[in-house]
């Protein structure tokens, strides 16, 4: 069965019953934002509207009185503002808008740049919002849209159909190419994507003028995912600056066509290099299978960790391993500064990594799998006990996240 609501239904949901404070809604193209936030709002509010950009700029008196926000009603109404970030005052009118009207109707803000980068500057918006990082579809949120808690962050495992999981691997977790299902499809969506983020995002909300050479980074990026980045390599091969280098992959990063992960560091014995890793959002358009592996786990990694951040469960953060030997663990996810577990992904069952034994006794981590891709489920819970390291379905290990 295909699944219909997202788990950030049940999430934009629980923030309205219980919170004041606004929601912000962020996440790349296309990912189902809109249509989540339409869910639960009564009045939605485009900046790219004309006409909407014009009630925005009359004043927020005049929006009130336009859609009749200031009737009585049942219960609060809730305003959609998306993509305001692209008006250059968005942040004061929105600290305006909410201080006068907070306490009469609820407001969600969604964006498809990361709002959590352009909110920075202008009229402080502290203590006003919660953030919510919205992400494709995950092997868990096929599953079940459940939120988890506290006292289980892991959820129980569950099996994932192959229907869904050949969609997922195939087209990727994009909504709109994962439930239609078609090759022909998910190439033409992929590339009218790709080709928007550069040539309408980039042009709106950055300076950028040399597009050429940006695209030309672009192709490089797009057959790198899970690779370091070597910034001085690139710029040689793209003709411009390290620093411009840098500056167009923050901009890349900040616009969702990938993510970096960072080495982490915490009582390793030897020094580990510094360089991040790349991945691409859409693990669907690679390539190598290898590299397909690695970012699709990637994806599910940081959906997991970014969601349990947003939803307060602690503090989660998503990095790698390697020294100088070379010896690497592909993903380390930590809790509350703690390595919690380690994840080597493999296409194919095989003997487990040296380097996944050696990181797990360096740091003392708690749980260490070697996540393969090609191996059915097994209807076991991958954190049941502490221990060396262990060979692990993708599809049970995955289902346990979010």
């Amino acid at each position: 069965m295909v699944p219909i609501n997202r788990i950030y239904d049940t999430l934009l949901a629980e923030h309205l019953n219980i919170h004041r404070q606004m929601a912000f809604i962020s996440g790349p193209r296309q990912v189902g934002k809109t249509t989540t936030c339409r869910m639960h709002g009564n009045t939605y509010i485009n900046w790219d509207n004309i006409d909407d950009r014009e009630s925005i700029l009359s004043g927020p008196g005049n929006l009130i009185e336009k859609y009749q926000l200031n009737r009585l009603s049942k219960t609060s109404p809730v305003v959609i503002f998306d993509e305001l970030h692209k008006y250059p005052l968005w942040k004061q009118f929105l600290k305006g808008f909410f201080d006068t009207y907070a306490d009469h109707l609820r407001i969600i803000v969604a964006g498809s740049s990361r709002m959590d980068i352009y909110r920075r500057g202008g009229g402080s918006l502290m203590g006003r919002y919660f953030l919510y990082r919205m992400h494709p579809f995950s092997v868990a949120e096929t599953l079940t849209q459940d939120l988890p808690d506290e006292k289980r962050i892991i959820r129980q495992p569950k099996k994932i159909s192959p229907a869904n999981f050949d969609a997922l691997w195939n087209h990727g977790g994009y909504p709109e190419p994962f439930l239609k299902r078609d090759m022909r499809f998910s190439r033409r969506w992929q590339s009218m994507r790709l080709e928007q983020l550069v040539r309408e995002d980039i042009r709106d909300l950055t300076q950028i003028q040399q597009l050429d050479q940006l695209e030309l980074l672009v192709k490089f990026l797009s057959e790198r995912s899970a690779h370091q980045l070597i910034y001085g390599n690139l710029a040689n091969e793209v003709r411009v600056s390290i620093d411009t280098t840098r500056r167009w992959i923050d901009i890349l990063v900040s616009l969702h066509l990938g993510f970096l992960i960072r080495p982490w560091f915490k009582n390793v014995s030897r020094s580990l290099r510094k360089e991040p890793k790349w991945f691409l959002r859409d693990w669907a358009s690679i390539k190598s299978p290898g590299d397909k592996a690695e970012t699709f786990v990637a994806c599910h990694l940081l959906k997991a960790v970014e969601g349990w951040n947003d939803m307060g469960l602690g503090k989660f953060e998503l990095g790698y391993l390697r020294d100088k030997e070379k010896r690497e663990v592909d993903f380390l996810v930590a809790h509350d500064e703690q390595p919690w577990f380690l994840v080597e992904v493999k296409l194919k069952d095989e003997s487990i990594s040296p380097a996944l034994k050696y990181y797990q006794q360096q740091l003392d981590v708690p749980f260490a799998f070697q996540a393969v891709l090609e191996t059915k489920y097994v209807d076991a819970d991958c954190f049941a006990k502490t221990g060396p390291p262990i060979v692990v379905p993708a599809r049970t290990f995955l289902s346990q996240l979010l």
